[in-house]
């Protein structure tokens, strides 16, 4: 079913229900819309998308930060039958222009965060987009002159389903990738593929009716959306959390009941260090219904996990693996009842398949690395525009994730890292993952990044950026005594103590850490 069908079925069993609660607890404001105010919502947006000209497969730049207009303002899009075209909030001045440019967008709607980006640009953006439409959530920002009000608009157009026919294979979303490996690449989504994630993701955290998820990571990204999908297809609630911090996440689950999170490594890493530094009292909160925490975009420290269950025995858990080219998470998690792998990312997820391949693309032996492929619904049309890099990345149907893993004996996946990652030290290769998980499990580390960084004689050498936890001390000797446990060629030769960056998904920005240490002079030796 295509998804704003299931919206509107949604609307029709549980129109009065609650279908989205928006918090802002710096500001201490709450929202929340039913599943009525949704839909109508949604058809509002659609109206006014039409009237201004706006046809089945034009696009529609979707700039918002995480609010309570984002999903209807999604879904409108897509009533349209145009292409949603969702950008990252990090995204500069010129990544907005190249995007709108490479998409091609004829409207652009975006909220007051985002005014002096635009129109740092908007000359050039103005080649292309016809109408800008201005969602002025925060109450404060005024509407810029060049656009239309967002809240003007809901109140003139009529609330009626524009019924526009959608085939399952249309074209939905343009997706662009973080950019964290280049220039972010457009990815084209169907409509096939979102309902799809709809169904990948219920089947694995079984969600019903009564499930409440607490969304917090940004809706741009396939990987939260995606998730609150499982919700969404059975007209679930959902918690949209504006801020992140440790007192901010349990007073949510807590005063909104709910029963699922989704958490990125650095969120549930905060979370632990705050509860063991007495910054918050379990007993002060109702959690009792809080049934599952999972964690997907980025590589799980098993050390983080096994910490996690002896505060919160009785979660189930779950590790989620994705990338946007797959529609998001599910193509392999490690699934709830298999507590006992953490440390693998899983099991190809529901109708999915892989293999792991070396460089001429032939299946490797059991447990030897290779490039991680997937197959199943979820796969991308393509790279929009770029027909070399689709040629690369989807063979036979099969999509290249360009990350390296292995398969145990029990047929479990392990994340070995990214290709573009692996540190080669005279001639062997290191996967930095192990090393980070490895310092992970050290009980005065909070995060940790392993890099290579040029050397004459090794051609590489691993170095650690380590975050300590609040009040703990180590020196660069102690953390290079610890690593003594680890094989020679493994051991970081230097240390520095430092923020571990991250992107919105909770990725290690890598490349911000390589311009950073990488002309680093080093004299250490094996």
């Amino acid at each position: 079913m295509i998804i704003t069908e299931i919206l509107a079925r949604n609307r029709r069993m549980y129109g009065d229900e609650v279908a989205l609660i928006e918090r802002v607890p710096e500001k201490n404001l709450r929202r929340e819309i039913t599943w009525l105010q949704f839909d109508e919502e949604a058809n509002k947006v659609a109206n006014f998308l039409i009237d201004m000209g706006v046809k089945k497969g034009d696009k529609v730049v979707h700039l918002m930060m995480n609010c309570l207009e984002w999903l209807p303002t999604y879904f409108g899009i897509l009533r349209t039958g145009a292409w949603a075209v969702p950008l990252n909030f990090r995204f500069s001045a010129d990544d907005i222009n190249y995007c709108t440019e490479i998409s091609e967008a004829k409207i652009m709607i975006f909220g007051p965060e985002f005014v002096d980006r635009i129109k740092q640009v908007k000359d050039k953006l103005d080649k292309f987009i016809e109408k800008y439409i201005f969602v002025g959530n925060d109450g404060e920002t005024p509407c810029p002159d060049f656009a239309e009000d967002y809240y003007k608009l809901l109140e003139k157009y009529p609330a009626d389903d524009p019924k526009i026919p959608l085939e399952i294979t249309d074209d939905a979303a343009l997706y662009f990738t973080s950019g964290t490996t280049g220039q972010p690449k457009p990815i084209l989504l169907t409509h096939r593929n979102l309902e799809s994630a709809c169904i990948v993701e219920n089947r694995h955290h079984l969600q019903t009716h009564e499930d409440n998820f607490i969304l917090i990571p940004p809706l741009y990204h396939t990987g939260a959306k995606m998730h609150w999908f499982g919700n969404f297809i059975v007209g679930a609630k959902a918690v949209i959390l504006k801020g992140v911090s440790p007192k901010w996440i349990i007073e949510a689950v807590s005063e909104e009941q709910g029963t699922i999170v989704w958490l990125l490594v650095p969120w549930a890493q905060d979370i632990l260090v705050a509860i063991e530094n007495g910054e918050i009292n379990l007993k002060d909160y109702k959690l009792d219904q809080w049934r599952l925490m999972h964690i997907g975009a980025q590589p799980v420290p098993p050390a983080l996990i096994k910490n996690w269950l002896k505060v919160f025995p009785h979660h189930q858990y779950d590790t989620n693996y994705g990338l946007s080219e797959a529609t998001g998470p599910g193509c392999v998690h490690l699934g709830i009842g298999n507590i006992h792998k953490v440390g693998a990312i899983g099991i190809p997820g529901f109708d999915w398949e892989y293999k792991i391949v070396d460089l001429e693309g032939n299946p490797v032996k059991k447990g030897e690395p290779g490039e991680l492929v997937v197959k199943g619904p979820g796969v991308m049309k393509c790279y929009y525009k770029n027909p070399e890099a689709t040629k690369n990345a989807l063979r036979d149907g099969w999509l290249y994730t360009g990350d390296m893993a292995r398969v145990d004996e029990d047929g479990f996946i392990y994340l070995v890292d990214r290709k573009k990652d692996i540190i080669i030290v005279g001639g062997e290769n290191i996967f930095p993952v192990e090393i980070e998980d490895f310092l992970a499990e050290h009980p005065d580390i909070q995060d940790a990044a392993v890099i290579g960084i040029p050397d004459e004689r090794l051609g590489e050498i691993p170095i650690a950026i380590i975050k300590l936890k609040p009040g703990r001390d180590l020196s660069e000797e102690d953390v290079l005594k610890y690593c003594e446990k680890l094989p020679r060629y493994k051991r970081p030769r230097k240390v520095y103590f430092d923020d571990v960056p991250r992107n919105p998904t909770g990725k290690i920005e890598k490349p911000k850490l390589r311009k950073k240490y990488a002309g680093i002079e080093s004299s250490f030796k094996l």
